[in-house]
């Protein structure tokens, strides 16, 4: 079983709000600062704020390029990005946003990929492909895609559509190991989506490992479930 400081470790505190205020923001950094999570995650309006109120070495990843939504069009998912990372965030989150067609994902994820992977350079990447709303062959490829840019994590969902299913934490690692292999490279998971106990956290990541049992630590293996901080600390 984990204990609460090993969770820590992995917990990507997340307040995503536009309409947060400061006193919000001050609850957010105050508790980063005391537990010492593996980032805080924020809207990139929020990322100067909390970079002057946060310890330092508690990274700060913004999420950028729409949310829960994520922008259709690669420029302007470009300029959202490049304001985050002009404002000081050390990592970005974004929205793969699916589609229907058959095609998916193709030439415009690609580009959208690429586009996400040039626009955060010298940031950690994570890229969220909704796969509540994915089939396997979608996952896989689009997780895949994902990987073959360069993106650091690969994260399950956004939570708004729908959460992180223990298929979805099983084909993750999988790529992500699958990858590693053909590539040489060490890329991560983040899990997210409905994950609100520990319980739902040691299920999760068992799957995760018994895939790939190098998906650990904080470099490799993130956790998006702040509603879990007050059962961490109790």
């Amino acid at each position: 079983m984990m204990d609460a400081r090993g969770v820590l470790d992995l917990l990507d505190l997340t307040l995503l709000d536009h309409d947060a205020s400061e006193v919000d923001l001050d609850i957010l950094c105050e508790n980063a600062n005391e537990h010492f999570p593996a980032a805080i995650c924020v809207f990139t309006e929020h990322v100067a704020y909390v970079k002057s109120r946060l310890n330092d070495g508690i990274p700060v990843a913004a999420v950028a390029a729409g949310f829960p939504v994520g922008e259709s069009d690669s420029t302007a998912a470009s300029e959202a990005i490049r304001a985050a990372v002009q404002v000081g965030a050390d990592e970005i989150d974004c929205v793969l946003e699916p589609r229907e067609d058959e095609d998916f994902p193709g030439e415009p994820e690609l580009a959208m990929l690429i586009a996400m992977r040039e626009a955060s350079a010298g940031c950690v990447l994570k890229v969220i492909i909704e796969t509540p709303l994915l089939d396997e062959r979608s996952m896989r490829a689009s997780a895949r895609m994902t990987l073959a840019v360069g993106a650091d994590f690969v994260k399950s969902c956004t939570g708004k559509r729908g959460g992180c299913s223990n298929e979805a934490a099983e084909i993750l690692a999988f790529e992500v190991m699958r990858h590693g292999i053909t590539m040489g490279s060490h890329p991560g998971v983040k899990l997210s989506g409905g994950i609100s106990t520990l319980e739902d956290v040691e299920r999760l990541l068992k799957l995760v490992n018994s895939e790939d049992p190098s998906i650990k630590g904080p470099e490799r293996l993130r956790i998006g479930a702040s509603t879990l901080l007050d059962e961490l600390i109790e």
